[in-house]
């Protein structure tokens, strides 16, 4: 059993950054995947980014790539998702998840383990 926890959401403006931390309560580095999915209002659960594997490897959406840096410190046992040039289409929840696969990870039905989301608001 794998427990996450998602901080650092909150209110910002367009154009500026937040980062969201992701703590586990198991060793980072044994998780094979750790991803962030967000989900806005009336809309499904979109995957934005994954860290993957012993050397971390990343992937991202296509609406990230560029403006969001997802990172693992294994020390603290932690994921980040660093979010710059935010628009208003960023606003959603955000969710951290563990997944024990490895690949192209990028649907919700891949990931074992999820944590409770924190808001994440760009006002215009």
């Amino acid at each position: 059993q794998v427990q996450l926890v998602e901080s650092g959401g909150g209110l910002v403006q367009a154009g500026g950054s937040l980062r969201l931390s992701c703590a586990a309560s198991t060793r980072t580095g044994s998780i094979a995947t750790v991803g962030w999915f967000r989900q806005a209002p009336g809309k499904e659960r979109e995957f934005v980014a994954a860290v993957r594997g012993t050397y971390g490897n990343t992937l991202y959406a296509d609406s990230v790539k560029g403006r969001f840096t997802i990172s693992r410190d294994n020390a603290k046992n932690t994921v980040y998702l660093q979010m710059n040039s935010l628009t208003p289409e960023d606003t959603a929840v955000y969710y951290c998840a563990a997944s024990r696969s490895i690949g192209v990870v990028i649907t919700t039905t891949l990931y074992d383990y999820w944590g409770q989301g924190t808001q994440v608001t760009v006002s215009s």
